[in-house]
């Protein structure tokens, strides 16, 4: 396999992908060093993902010759995209998209240097990706006649595959095993690089759920407990909420946090019926929740939070999940693990919420309590907030009402753990409704979801996640669950 290679994940995705970035810059010197002496396990290693890229095609010279490997070789044909295509010249240009693609993603892409076209190199080809461990190949095919080469390489090289031939390069049909295979993306199209980029974003979200770890906090466990998720590999971690508890009423005000308090405060809007006691509370529960993520070498954490008073972490997994540390709330895994997938399929946050619907307007509206400021990426445009108090029990304990925008594509997502299942539903934001006259919780969004007769229909459990973007972000989710064989629900 080449020799030649993009590659790497940059500093901030590692420190992202380590669940860092946002949390550890919060941690007191002495909290960092407790945590770090308590470490109970240690960070799972962070490798990019890696991705085999071949070229299929024949050089003019050997056409010409009628030395091709396909049946038109007697007549000295060139069979479709025909001899115009200039191939050659097509591989340095998709090389060169495709590596900085990959080097913006933080995946190690790795170019077999030639176009191959023996059937002979294709069998060596295969050998030598399966013997590297490639996480994925990517086959650009660009002669009509090779596409059961495209396949065959699709099909044994490579947990998974992309396959991209472009439209005129296919007389008639394209083939039936491309098409419809699972495991694989067939990309008929052209220059459609968002498309590779999409397969290229699926690879990447595989790998990292697989060498990442999710951090459970309950008052149901007793001691440390350790699963696998059975479908994307994700190592779980479930301990006691008195270990929380604990680091949280051992963490005093300091100007670190007095100073991160101002700043949320004159960020928001308005401050409701929210005393500074509170959200300095809940940034000793921010500082709290970096503790125990260090303490783990947690990637993204769930808290059963909903009796924890004064400890709540709303306003903690707002910024978080805003910092692409994922958050999510009351021990949720589906929901967690569905934030998780996001992180690396979007790099943007989504809203964790539950369910609610008009049903005489036929809209759906989720609410809940720590939605991210920040739902278009670290680096993207801010949404307004207001703090206002946790909805459903006293002290009134700060949480934020963030507004969304009117107008605005959103999609619906939920990864259903152990079921090999998704869901995707786009729509777009109609207000995010006042309460009074709606209830609910903290942030409310109502949306209108496509092409759908009942939206009562759609249900999809408790804590879906909601994300900003078009039907071509929500496209990533269904190719996501195509490469990995996956159901995926919905209306995109």
């Amino acid at each position: 396999m080449c020799e030649s290679c993009n590659s790497g994940l940059d500093r901030r995705s590692f420190l992202i992908s380590s669940g860092a970035l946002g949390t550890a810059s919060l941690l007191s010197g002495g909290v960092l060093a407790q945590a770090t002496a308590e470490a109970a396990v240690p960070p799972r290693k962070k490798l990019p993902a890696r991705v085999a890229v071949v070229f299929l095609y024949p050089p003019a010279d050997v056409v010409y010759a009628g030395e091709n490997e396909d049946n038109w070789r007697v007549h000295k044909w060139f069979t479709w995209p025909g001899n115009q295509f200039q191939p050659e010249q097509q591989q340095a240009k998709f090389t060169k998209i495709i590596g900085e693609i990959a080097k913006r993603l933080g995946i190690e892409a790795i170019f077999h240097p030639q176009g191959i076209y023996q059937e002979a190199k294709v069998k060596e080809f295969i050998a030598s990706t399966k013997a590297a461990k490639a996480d994925a190949v990517l086959v650009v095919n660009f002669w009509n006649t090779f596409a059961d080469r495209s396949y065959e390489i699709a099909a044994q090289a490579a947990p998974t595959a992309i396959v991209y031939q472009p439209v005129g390069s296919n007389h008639q049909l394209p083939l039936e095993l491309l098409r419809k295979s699972e495991g694989m993306l067939y990309i008929h199209s052209i220059e459609n690089w968002a498309e590779i980029e999409r397969g290229l974003r699926a690879v990447r979200a595989a790998k990292m759920m697989a060498q990442s770890r999710l951090l459970r906090i309950s008052g149901r466990v007793e001691k440390m407990v350790e699963a696998g998720e059975p479908d994307l590999g994700t190592h779980v971690v479930g301990v006691p909420a008195g270990e929380y508890n604990a680091l949280f009423d051992s963490i005093k005000p300091d100007a670190e946090i007095d100073a991160l308090a101002r700043r949320i405060k004159s960020q928001a809007a308005r401050i409701m019926d929210v005393t500074d006691e509170y959200i300095i509370d809940a940034i000793r529960a921010h500082r709290t929740v970096a503790g125990m993520m260090e303490r783990y070498g947690a990637d993204a954490i769930t808290i059963e939070c909903l009796f924890l008073k004064d400890r709540k972490p709303c306003v903690s997994f707002a910024l978080n999940n805003g910092e692409l540390v994922p958050c999510g709330c009351e021990n949720h895994l589906d929901g967690t693990l569905t934030q998780m997938i996001g992180r690396w399929l979007w790099d943007r946050a989504g809203f964790m919420h539950n369910p609610e619907f008009d049903t005489s307007e036929n809209r759906y509206f989720g609410s809940h309590c720590t939605c991210a400021w920040k739902l278009h990426g670290p680096d993207g445009a801010s949404q307004p907030y207001v703090v206002r108090p946790f909805f459903h029990q006293a002290p009134k304990t700060a949480a934020l009402d963030v507004q969304w925008t009117p107008g605005e594509p959103v999609f619906l997502a939920k990864y259903y753990s152990g079921q090999k299942k998704l869901c995707c539903w786009t729509g777009r934001v109609v207000e995010s409704p006042a309460c009074p006259p709606a209830g609910g919780c903290a942030t409310r969004v109502l949306v209108d979801v496509d092409r759908v007769d009942d939206v009562c229909d759609i249900y999809p459990g408790t804590h879906p996640i909601l994300f900003c973007g078009d039907r071509g972000d929500a496209r990533t989710l269904k190719v996501f669950a195509r490469m990995y064989h996956l159901e995926c629900v919905g209306n995109v």
